[in-house]
């Protein structure tokens, strides 16, 4: 018989909130209270001091740029994005946060084009105004036909799982959680009474166990079942040997993907018992153009990943992962010379995991077992 694969598009952080809103249709209000920005306007500035003009309105398709055609090529059978920002015209900035995150939910369309089947909403930036702006949040997103993970307006429906169904048959469920190293504040967990996010304890002991325990009992035969997972620092390469043992431990209990991100570049990529584990991402879509400070990351290259799976049983046929580069506010396909770049970080970053990766002659990379 032959083999049934389900293709899945995964991405790290898509923030259409502050600049890039303001490029869209239907700017939202671009007061800012950050300690040097208090017009989010400025980053659009900023972004066109170093790569040149910006049309706008730009359009909803601009910030996605390339990446459109790539998934009308590659047609991915699920498609799942980390929405790391609130979709709200409230102003009820939380107190104490540093950034704060907004798109008006006129822009919605931006998002519609890339035409996710999953919004994970458990990151440090969907409550940035507020449990209004949240519950204004989840009704535009269900308003507009997403489907959204990881928040809710109480502990139960925070966990819920969205439950899919792509051509071919069997369900695909997928889990968003976030952690405190990602910057999500504890008071923003859900609670039986309280609006808020999944948020799971740091790896450990209790944390792996309480969803590791929700994974099997929610997982049926012939199911697969995507963990998307906001959790750890910004900057650097480092996985600790916690969030592995973490990783690991989903794996064990039925998880068929670790969707990782946080992280504002890629970081390593491991295959454990036959699943694929992203430590991390990075980001797809933001506004952070000329901003200096962590130039050695090269935090201008993104990747979509594209996992191939054994729809039967989970298992990673192959992974294709395509290099883009931000500029003006939109992804263009990465030239030669970066997408090289890019391979030579993570092959190297993923070599203590047992992973290579490889540059082929179009452009993309490839993940191999060493």
């Amino acid at each position: 018989m032959r083999r049934r694969s389900l293709t899945l598009f995964l991405c790290g952080d898509v923030m259409l909130g502050r600049g890039v809103d303001q490029i869209l249709d239907h700017p939202g209000d671009p007061a800012l209270r950050e300690a040097c920005v208090r017009d989010a306007r400025d980053y659009v500035g900023l972004a066109e001091a170093v790569n040149g003009p910006v049309p706008r309105p730009a359009g909803d398709r601009w910030p996605w740029g390339d990446a459109l055609a790539v998934l009308e090529e590659s047609s991915p059978g699920v498609r799942i994005v980390n929405l790391e920002t609130s979709v709200t015209r409230s102003g009820d900035f939380w107190p104490g946060k540093a950034v704060h995150y907004r798109m008006n939910p006129a822009n919605l369309s931006c998002l519609a084009v890339a035409r996710p089947d999953v919004c994970a909403l458990a990151n440090n930036h969907v409550m940035d105004f507020g449990r209004r702006g949240l519950a204004e949040t989840l009704d535009a997103l269900t308003g507009a036909g997403f489907r959204a993970a990881g928040a809710g307006r109480e502990i139960r429906e925070a966990r819920r799982p969205v439950v899919l169904t792509p051509d071919g048959g069997g369900r695909v469920l997928v889990f968003s959680c976030g952690m405190e190293s990602s910057g999500v504040p504890a008071s923003w967990a859900a609670t039986a009474d309280r609006s808020g996010v999944d948020l799971v304890p740091e790896p450990a002991r209790i944390g792996t166990a309480e969803i590791a325990g929700r994974v099997r009992r929610a997982k049926g035969p012939g199911d697969l079942v995507v963990v998307s997972l906001h959790w750890g620092s910004n900057w650097g390469y480092h996985v600790s040997p916690a969030q592995r043992r973490f990783a690991h431990a989903l794996v064990d209990a039925g998880v068929d993907v670790v969707h990782g991100h946080s992280s504002h570049h890629p970081r390593p990529v491991e295959v454990y018992r036959d699943r694929l584990v992203l430590y991390g991402c990075g980001d797809l879509i933001d506004d952070y153009e000329g901003i200096a400070g962590y130039e050695r990351y090269r935090d201008d290259l993104r990747l979509l990943y594209l996992a191939s799976l054994d729809a039967d049983t989970g298992r990673l046929l192959g992974l294709t992962m395509i290099p883009m580069r931000a500029r003006r506010l939109r992804l263009d396909r990465a030239c030669d010379q970066d997408a090289e770049w890019l391979r030579s970080v993570l092959d190297q970053e993923s070599r203590a995991f047992g992973a290579a990766v490889a540059h082929t002659p179009d452009g993309t990379l490839t993940l191999h077992p060493r």
